[in-house]
């Protein structure tokens, strides 16, 4: 999946203008970054597109927080109100399951608490 592909999804699955799932996938990724262990970062950017990969950051320690947290924190780095980024990280979370491997999405959100589980559509 191409960048403009990517954030074209985002934006309509989140109903968001482009400019603004931009600056949400860069953000949730930022934050999902902050959330995992740096080894599994590394995993997840091998098979990400070349384009959000500089968006994925590896700590050297990974931060304890849940899903309301995530959300939170989602919120404060794009300005959108809480409803908006819960659309927003949902969008993301189910885009990137679209994009990379099984496997790799397994992994992500093998790290993540259970409720993250939600957040993700069901594939069609």
């Amino acid at each position: 999946m191409e960048y403009k592909e990517f954030v074209q999804t985002v934006a309509e699955r989140a109903n968001l203008s482009r400019e603004a799932a931009a600056d949400l996938l860069r953000a949730t990724l930022e934050t999902l970054g902050d959330r995992l262990s740096a080894g599994e970062v590394r995993h997840l950017a091998t098979h990400l597109p070349e384009f959000l990969r500089k968006s994925l950051p590896a700590r050297d320690r990974s931060r304890q927080f849940g899903l309301h947290d995530f959300v939170m924190r989602v919120g404060r780095r794009t300005g959108l109100t809480t409803k908006e980024a819960v659309d927003g990280v949902r969008a993301v979370l189910t885009t990137l399951r679209e994009t990379v491997s099984a496997e790799a999405f397994d992994h992500v959100m093998a790290q993540l608490p259970s409720d993250f589980q939600g957040m993700v559509e069901p594939a069609s």
